[in-house]
């Protein structure tokens, strides 16, 4: 047998063996959705969301949380089910919460508060969370956090580049990303069944454009089911921040051994200062109109 031959029929075998993965994949998917079907009602959705931002501190926050005694984790932090994965239907996202068995037992025999949530730090650059959580979850509460837009960008990039989805300098990934993204939020618009990882993962400086991600949540629920968080601050004083969470959940104070930091960068480069002096002037507006719709004032600007 040639060497041609043989790599003609190693590629058969492994074509073969590929689809036979898919076709097992895709038995055992649709059976775990029929089961989700069957049992999905036995279980309870969620008391809150941390629904943004990438970057800015959300699986420290999420990971805090869990540690109250009556938090209750979900089977994964970030579920996304109201922005790519939404076909899979309620009762898929249900069962990954905990059931109304055990609900029922911490709230009527233990006479303890019961709360659930999740962590999809992505909801807010979706096109069709907002509209699909309102339906389905009118009364939750939304926890933000936000970071100053530079940084959240930088290390954006920097994760990227470590994970090999970006070859370019942060100055070329940041002139490029216009380009790169194109359309893709708008196609994301018009396809509910459709999601972008390139918006996803290049829109460094799309993701920092908070004031434009939050306001429409602002226009479609009570600002009292939000709390607002400044990344900044959370890092210097945990304590303080994460209290004032539990206080937002109604949930009684609790003083952590540790606020361990979860997903710590590695030291990382700095921006050269005339190119950060070119993004605060670009972030500038959008900061100011942030500032006026929250009412506070987070002073990246200076």
């Amino acid at each position: 047998m040639t060497n041609q031959q043989t790599f003609s029929s190693t590629k058969k075998k492994l074509r073969h063996k590929l689809e036979d993965h898919r076709r097992a994949k895709n038995i055992t998917t649709n059976l775990y959705l029929k089961y989700c079907l069957l049992t999905g009602f036995l279980h309870t959705l969620p008391n809150f969301q941390i629904i943004g931002f990438p970057k800015c501190g959300t699986t420290s926050l999420f990971e805090y949380l869990l540690k109250h005694p009556v938090v209750y984790a979900p089977k994964g932090k970030e579920i996304d089910y109201f922005d790519r994965l939404y076909s899979k239907g309620i009762n898929w996202y249900k069962v990954g919460f905990s059931s109304i068995i055990k609900k029922f037992y911490v709230e009527t025999i233990l006479k303890q508060p019961f709360l659930t949530g999740e962590a999809t730090p992505r909801y807010m650059d979706s096109p069709h969370a907002l509209g699909r959580i309102k339906k389905t979850l009118p009364n939750v509460k939304f926890i933000i956090l936000m970071r100053n837009p530079i940084d959240r960008a930088f290390s954006h990039y920097n994760m990227n580049f470590r994970n090999d989805y970006e070859y370019l300098t942060f100055e070329d990934a940041i002139k490029h990303e216009a380009k790169r993204i194109e359309g893709r939020y708008e196609k994301m618009q018009k396809d509910e069944n459709y999601y972008s990882w390139d918006y996803d993962l290049y829109g460094y400086l799309e993701h920092g454009k908070y004031v434009e991600k939050i306001r429409p949540w602002f226009d479609n629920f009570p600002k009292e089911q939000f709390l607002i968080i400044q990344t900044e601050k959370f890092k210097q004083d945990p304590s303080k921040i994460y209290n004032q969470t539990l206080k937002f959940l109604g949930l009684s104070p609790l003083e952590l051994d540790e606020y361990h930091k979860y997903k710590k960068n590695k030291e990382q480069p700095k921006i050269e200062p005339k190119f950060r002096k070119q993004l605060e002037d670009y972030f500038k507006p959008y900061n100011e109109k942030l500032y006026k719709l929250i009412g506070q004032n987070f002073h990246w600007d200076k």
